[in-house]
């Protein structure tokens, strides 16, 4: 048959594309068995949250509804919305979507087309003629199509590395969002609770103020000195000197709680500078357990996939110890514009081309080592981001549960020095003790009072420390708005 020549021409290339089902060379990925998040200890109850302030239930998504705050809900939506760095963290999930996008163009082919229409003569001694060839347009065009065969898994160990990058990139954007999150409600506690703690400073300088009038008038009826006096006004002036830095805390919140959620320092201000409590929990903190933070913490997610980038890119490097096989089809015409109907200025062919650069292979085999020490490196980043998140959760447990401790012992202190003052105050308008007992007694209720407030701001920020080491908040979150109307 007039077929069985075209055959056996094309019978190395049939060859070649049986080939296609060879291997996927470097390891298959999977969690190493030695790693600390398989430890039986790691899934186990923390230890510091057998506080009666814990709870084993699992976290909400949005822990920050939890102190039913309607301003704060509003703040954190907005914030997860607008952050100018959740723009960025968005920006890099798309371009590694994108990336992810070309690696797996590499399994599709490559088709392109050529027209070179031309007018002109060509030399007819170089093609052997006495007579030279007349003026004529010609056309030179085709169509070729290329596809590499994936012999050796490199295509698909590419697109691997790049899939494992995307999950990477998302998981770093959403640790961004419980970040932002965090900070939110940070911010605007801070601001709350600095105005809280600058009405009790202004508290405490009134309360000096009026000993000191009363100082006063006992210094005129003669039972006092002028150095009474000047004792109770200095005590005045440093409790009044206590308000300015808690007023520039408060603006400092407010600027930073506004680019948190996109606007300009000033934005909020007049609104949110009202606020004059801090958000509070009327329940126990619900924890869950150590298997729920680890399958829950993005940072962790991050490390994991990027380990498993790193695994693919092994064999990615690997590949290149073996050859490349691109499939080539391509097919045109070349001759005179008026010749489209004659045969002779038709050509096609098909063929692979076969690439491997064997005296390179050192070059190649480096490579392969600096991917798996690269794997290595990445497998203690995995380990890290293990061992670390169960220190910061027990670390923010430990800590919150013993500020709450001493908040309730600054509470007590402050309700005896309160006691105090009120009898000194009394007992010194009646001449039973002198001004220096009643002026330590003022003393001791203000640094009671301050200390107590400071305690209560520490602890809404520790509470907030708990949610963020939990991990939870970017679950079901808006779109991030990458575009400005």
């Amino acid at each position: 048959m007039r077929f069985k020549p075209f055959i056996a021409k094309l019978a190395p290339l049939f060859v070649c594309v049986g080939m296609v089902g060879c291997t996927t060379v470097g390891p298959d990925y999977k969690i190493p068995e030695n790693a600390d998040i398989n430890k039986p200890g790691a899934a186990e109850p923390f230890a510091a949250a057998q506080e009666k302030v814990f709870k084993s239930d699992a976290l909400p998504d949005h822990w920050w509804k939890l102190y039913d705050d309607p301003v704060l809900n509003s703040l954190i939506e907005k914030s997860l919305s607008n952050n100018t760095d959740l723009r960025v963290a968005s920006a890099n999930l798309a371009r590694a979507r994108a990336a992810l996008e070309e690696a797996a163009m590499g399994t599709i082919p490559q088709v392109s087309v050529s027209a070179e229409p031309a007018f002109g003569r060509s030399s007819a001694a170089s093609h052997g003629f006495g007579n030279r060839f007349s003026d004529a347009w010609k056309f030179d065009g085709g169509l070729n199509v290329s596809y590499q065969l994936d012999l050796f898994g490199q295509i698909a160990r590419g697109i691997e590395a790049a899939s494992a990058d995307t999950d990477a990139a998302q998981a770093a954007l959403d640790v961004t969002r419980i970040t932002v999150a965090a900070d939110t409600a940070k911010a605007y506690a801070d601001a709350c609770s600095s105005a809280q703690r600058i009405g009790i400073a202004e508290h405490s300088a009134e309360l000096q103020r009026q000993f000191l009038d009363t100082t006063q008038q006992l210094t005129r009826g003669g039972r006092g000195t002028a150095m009474d006096v000047s004792r109770a006004r200095a005590q005045y002036e440093s409790l009044r000197a206590a308000v300015p830095p808690l007023q520039a805390q408060q603006k400092i919140a407010l600027y930073k709680l506004a680019v948190l959620t996109g606007e300009l320092p000033n934005a909020l201000v007049a609104t949110i500078g009202q606020c004059k409590t801090a958000p509070k929990l009327s329940q126990a903190i619900p924890v869950g357990d150590g298997a729920a933070l680890l399958k829950r913490r993005p940072d962790i997610r991050q490390a994991e996939r990027k380990l498993a980038a790193t695994s693919a890119r092994i064999g990615v490097a690997t590949a290149d110890l073996y050859p490349k096989i691109n499939l080539g089809l391509s097919g045109g015409f070349t001759g005179r514009m008026n010749g489209f109907d004659q045969n002779n200025g038709y050509r096609w062919s098909i063929g692979p081309l076969i690439s491997w650069t064997i005296p390179d292979t050192g070059t190649a085999r480096s490579r392969i080592k600096q991917a798996k020490a690269e794997h290595q490196a990445a497998f203690a980043r995995f380990d890290a981001s293990v061992l670390n998140a169960l220190k910061e959760t027990e670390s923010a447990l430990t800590s919150y549960a013993r500020e709450l401790d001493r908040n309730a012992l600054l509470k007590a202190a402050r309700d005896q020095s309160a006691l105090a003052a009120d009898q000194a105050h009394r007992l010194y308008k009646h001449g039973r003790i002198d001004f220096l007992a009643t002026l330590d007694a003022e003393r001791t209720l203000a640094n009671d009072e301050s200390a107590y407030a400071a305690s209560s701001a520490k602890l809404v920020n520790d509470q907030i420390g708990v949610f963020l080491a939990l991990g939870g908040g970017w679950e079901q979150t808006p779109p991030v708005t990458q575009a400005k109307n």
